[in-house]
């Protein structure tokens, strides 16, 4: 069994899903994960499903530099953003895989949400590219581990209200109150 860098708070009411040596760029997919990071299961894939499309596009906060802008950033109060569609398919078949899984478990799809998601570097793919000279250099590839929690909602319930209880004024505090009054 492999092990997950975080456990849901109700093992029951959740399901997991992972992707490892994943053969897409890790910074695509780092994006595009950190984007559907606490949306509903069918929000999070009718959104994927639009990037596909090119019809919204993956905000990039962290890894943004050289990357150019676009308007549909707006959405997301952000001015860069990209449509990595495979990283988008990748994280989509996550989804799918992990709502099947939550099938298995009779727990109610319409109520899952993204708790947990994570991607990290995996272990890179090594190839040679020629250069000019006669000499060698490397031609890397960056794949990525994906893991994914997803957990239905609890029902929130309302605090009960609590007496006020009176403000406490300290000696120089209430002598100031007096200097207004008067």
């Amino acid at each position: 069994m492999v092990k997950y860098s975080r456990e849901a708070a109700n093992p029951s009411k959740a399901c997991k899903a992972q992707g490892v040596d994943l053969r897409v760029h890790y910074k695509n997919t780092y994006e595009t994960a950190q984007a559907i990071k606490g949306m509903t299961l069918k929000t999070a894939q009718a959104y994927l499903q639009d990037v596909c499309e090119k019809k919204r596009c993956i905000p990039f906060r962290k890894y943004k530099g050289t990357i150019g802008r676009t308007p549909q950033a707006k959405e997301f109060k952000m001015s860069q953003g990209r449509w990595p569609v495979k990283s988008a398919k990748i994280v989509l078949g996550l989804l799918r895989n992990a709502e099947s899984n939550a099938e298995f478990k009779n727990l109610d799809t319409d109520n899952l949400y993204v708790y947990h998601v994570q991607v990290n570097a995996a272990q890179q793919g090594r190839r040679r590219t020629y250069r000019a000279h006669g000499r060698i250099g490397p031609y890397m590839n960056c794949p990525a581990h994906v893991e994914l929690i997803l957990q239905e909602k609890e029902e929130s319930v309302e605090k009960p209200e609590e007496e006020e209880k009176p403000k406490k004024f300290t000696k120089k505090q209430l002598a100031m109150r007096r200097l207004k009054v008067g």
